[in-house]
C-alpha cells in the first residue's frame, strides 16, 4: 500500500491549493500562500465572524454593521477575509470548478466553527434556485456543508431548504435592496421541516457580504420550527478589505 502511494505521488504530486506549486502534502497551501492568505484569527464579531481589532475581554463582541442591522441569527463565523488569497480561492470554488478547494475549506471552517457547534446542531446549506443549479452544475455552499459534516461528524441536509423564487444577481445593489429582493426567496423544504424543528441550524455559504441571503435563509428556518439559527461562511467581506 505504501509503494502505491509513493507511486501516485511521483505520478501526481501533490500541488499548493492556491498557486499550484509542488508542497509536502495534497489539500494544503504551500509556505507562500498560506502566509499571504487572511485567516480570521483573534478577536471577532460574534455575529458574523468579521475579525475586529484589539483583544477580548471575555464577552461577544460585535461589529458596528452587526450593531446597525438586525440579523435573524443569533452567531456567526467565518475563515477567510475576502480579499487576496479568500478572494481567489471563493473564486476558484464558484466559478472554477475548483473541487479541490473544498477539503481544506472545510477543515478551516470547522476549527473556526467550534464555539457554535452542539450536539443539537444541524448543517445546512443555502440553496441555489433550480436554474442557477442547472447553469453552475453544483452548490458550492451545499459542497462545504457536506464536507463540513465529514469534520464535524454533525448531520448535514443538504436540501433542508429551497429556492423557489429565482432572483437576479444581487451584485452592485444596496442592503436594502438586497434583502427586498431575497423577500420570500428561500423556504424550507416541506418533507426536511421536522429534521429542524427543535434544533439549532448552522446555515453554510462561501461568502457573506451583506447578509440579506443569510437573513432569508434564517428567516425561513426559524418560521419552520427551529430553535437557534447560526451562521458559517469560507469568507466574509471586510470594510478594509
Amino acid at each position: 500500500m505504501q509503494a502505491f502511494q509513493t507511486a501516485l505521488q511521483v505520478v501526481y504530486p501533490a500541488r499548493c491549493t492556491s498557486c499550484g506549486c509542488h508542497v509536502e502534502s495534497d489539500f494544503g497551501l504551500c509556505g507562500p500562500c498560506w502566509r499571504d492568505t487572511p485567516f480570521i484569527a483573534g478577536l471577532v464579531c460574534d455575529t458574523c465572524g468579521v475579525p475586529l481589532p484589539g483583544e477580548g475581554g471575555g464577552h461577544a463582541e460585535h461589529c458596528d454593521e452587526c450593531l446597525s442591522v438586525a440579523r435573524p441569527w443569533s452567531r456567526g463565523r467565518s475563515a477567510l477575509v475576502y480579499r487576496e488569497n479568500g478572494r481567489k480561492l471563493v473564486l476558484a470554488l464558484k466559478h472554477g470548478d475548483r473541487h479541490d478547494v473544498v477539503r481544506p475549506a472545510a477543515l478551516w471552517m470547522a476549527r473556526v466553527a467550534q464555539p457554535l457547534l452542539t450536539c443539537n446542531t444541524l448543517i445546512a446549506p443555502v440553496p441555489l434556485h433550480w436554474l442557477r443549479m442547472l447553469k453552475r452544475r453544483f452548490n458550492q455552499s451545499a459542497l462545504l456543508a457536506q464536507a463540513l459534516a465529514r469534520e464535524t461528524t454533525l448531520p448535514v441536509c443538504p436540501d433542508l431548504l429551497i429556492r423557489p423564487k429565482h432572483t437576479r444577481s444581487l451584485k452592485g445593489m444596496g442592503v436594502e435592496e438586497r434583502h427586498a429582493m431575497l423577500d420570500g426567496a428561500i423556504r424550507v423544504h416541506p418533507k426536511r421541516r421536522a429534521e429542524l424543528i427543535g434544533r439549532t441550524v448552522l446555515l453554510v455559504d462561501d461568502v457573506m457580504t451583506s447578509g440579506a441571503t443569510l437573513s432569508a435563509a434564517a428567516q425561513a428556518c426559524f418560521s419552520a420550527g427551529a430553535q437557534d439559527v447560526h451562521i458559517l461562511t469560507l469568507a466574509r467581506t471586510a470594510k478594509d478589505a
